[in-house]
């Protein structure tokens, strides 16, 4: 990744009417208007999901109207010249786990320990699926959605990268680290085939930096052409606090270390309070278990927002995409993944409120564009004193302990 490139900015996109339900109601209208809102707040990228339960109704087939669909989202980026992060495979997605049909086995063993509810057809089913690291029919199916997608769109300038899946690890574990980065190299070969210009990576986020999970990041990202990293300090007991500002920086620092790859901070963020007050904790009953969640009071959020960006630029960082666009309308709270049994704190992570209007970090990250940062290279950096295999022998420990290091420096 060159220096003196423009830093990007952007976010993660499901519209605020539909969340996953988007593709099987799709209007343009509605992505045209939001897509304003994205550029007109400083933004240069979306990353998009290929929610593979829409995409492939059969492991054969990949649906035509969604070929068309994507077009219109090309083209609607392209005019504003916005660039998409196009996401493959996307089958967890905010607390569950979307599989298309053909991929059910009631018979399977679970393919993650991280499965806490399936949907398919968009409906809660009562079943398992076969992993789709090691089936061979979800291997050609994927095979055949990445040359159907690259090869329709590779020339569009609506298309900005390639992306291997939304921490996948949630969706299926590879049986061991080889298996995990044949899969990758597999698709990013074939996607290079067709698109030998494009940028592929895979969406990684912070378990494969504390777990062993058959994704390590040195093997995942060693044909990349740029590491990506997801990651929130409210989620970890190793930060600093909730709203962290060196938490999200110092992952991309440490990915950057380990894979020898820039790292753009592809996921990052946190929910509001939607009473409008200061920050709180939530509890309920998420999935069957006691849940806690921290939301921060808006202003709070905008500041941390603040603080993080100029961060990532300092740690070489080519660019941070917030998650996510909108909260979610309150049609959408009876159902997966905001009703009130599941993810109900997904209902408030975006950057405008369920009526459309923004929040304070809109403004944040408008004014942060504005000053064209460009990506330099890194002032801060994790100092590796091990190699990544010895680092992935005890990984939680040594991403602490190289935190503390981090933090000191």
């Amino acid at each position: 990744m060159p220096f003196d490139k423009p830093f990007v900015t952007g976010v993660n996109y499901w519209p605020r009417r539909k969340a996953m339900y988007w593709w099987n109601d799709f209007d343009a209208s509605e992505v045209h208007d939001e897509f304003d809102l994205i550029a007109d707040a400083g933004m240069s990228v979306v990353r998009i999901f290929l929610l593979w339960d829409h995409w492939q109704p059969s492991p054969d087939l990949v649906e035509p109207q969604r070929l068309r669909d994507l077009e219109v989202l090309c083209d609607a980026a392209a005019e504003r010249e916005l660039g998409l992060d196009v996401t493959f495979f996307t089958g967890h997605m905010s607390g569950p786990n979307w599989a298309p049909g053909w991929l059910l086995d009631s018979t399977a063993p679970a393919p993650s320990p991280s499965v806490r509810q399936v949907l398919s057809d968009d409906r809660i089913v009562d079943s398992s699926y076969r992993n789709m690291f090691e089936d061979e029919v979800a291997i050609d199916a994927a095979r055949l959605l990445v040359s159907n997608v690259v090869g329709a769109f590779h020339d569009h300038p609506g298309v900005w990268m390639w992306n291997l899946g939304n921490e996948p690890d949630l969706f299926a574990h590879p049986v061991d680290t080889r298996s995990g980065a044949l899969w990758v190299r597999d698709l990013t070969m074939r996607i290079r085939d067709i698109d030998p210009d494009g940028k592929v990576t895979t969406g990684l986020h912070v378990e494969s930096l504390i777990n062993d999970v058959g994704l390590r990041v040195d093997k995942v990202f060693a044909d990349a052409d740029v590491a990506v990293m997801h990651g929130y300090p409210m989620y970890a007991d190793w930060s600093q606090g909730a709203l962290d500002p060196d938490f999200v920086p110092f992952l991309t620092a440490l990915t950057s270390a380990l894979s020898g790859k820039p790292c753009i901070a592809e996921e990052w963020g946190g929910c509001t309070n939607p009473d409008g007050e200061e920050s709180v904790v939530w509890e309920w009953t998420s999935y069957g278990s006691d849940r806690t969640q921290f939301m921060a009071g808006e202003e709070a959020f905008a500041e941390y927002v603040g603080q993080v960006l100029p961060r990532l630029v300092e740690v070489g960082s080519p660019g941070a995409m917030l998650w996510c666009f909108a909260d979610y309308a309150e049609d959408l709270w009876d159902r997966p993944p905001c009703d009130d049994g599941g993810a109900k704190h997904e209902r408030h992570f975006g950057l405008v409120r369920p009526d459309g209007t923004p929040k304070p970090h809109v403004e944040t990250m408008r004014r942060f564009a504005a000053n064209s940062p460009t990506v330099t290279p890194p002032t801060k950096t994790v100092e590796l004193d091990i190699t990544p295999d010895e680092y992935y022998e005890a990984p939680a420990d040594h991403a602490r302990r190289l935190y503390r290091t981090f933090l000191d420096r």
